[in-house]
């Protein structure tokens, strides 16, 4: 998904340009997961000749806030503060990660 929303429409070859080498993925790899996320109605095709042409249907934000929440759901119990105890916990926050977690929660409770 990275890859389109950076960059579309993109072939099945120029996503497997983008992430195969970074991920230890073959082009096969990344067309079984092309089709998912079309099934999904995550990503849309556009059949190009003999190609196809792969374009999100999803804002990277809307993803991103649903799949947060999924997680928070599942390994949290609905619950955000043990998370970022996990990740404090495990050295996982820097400074600068801290400050922008303090920054945001000042404006939630404006």
């Amino acid at each position: 998904m990275e890859a389109l929303w950076q960059r579309s429409p993109l072939t099945a070859s120029e996503v497997c340009d983008e992430v195969c080498e970074k991920r230890g993925w073959s082009l096969a790899t990344v067309k079984t997961l092309l089709s998912r996320l079309v099934a999904k109605n995550a990503i849309a095709t556009e059949p190009d000749g003999r190609r196809f042409l792969y374009s999100p249907l999803l804002e990277r934000a809307d993803y991103t806030g649903s799949e947060s929440r999924r997680l928070v759901d599942r390994l949290f119990g609905g619950r955000a503060a043990p998370l970022f105890a996990q990740l404090a916990e495990a050295e996982a926050l820097t400074d600068d990660d801290i400050a922008e977690i303090e920054a945001l929660l000042k404006e939630l409770r404006k």
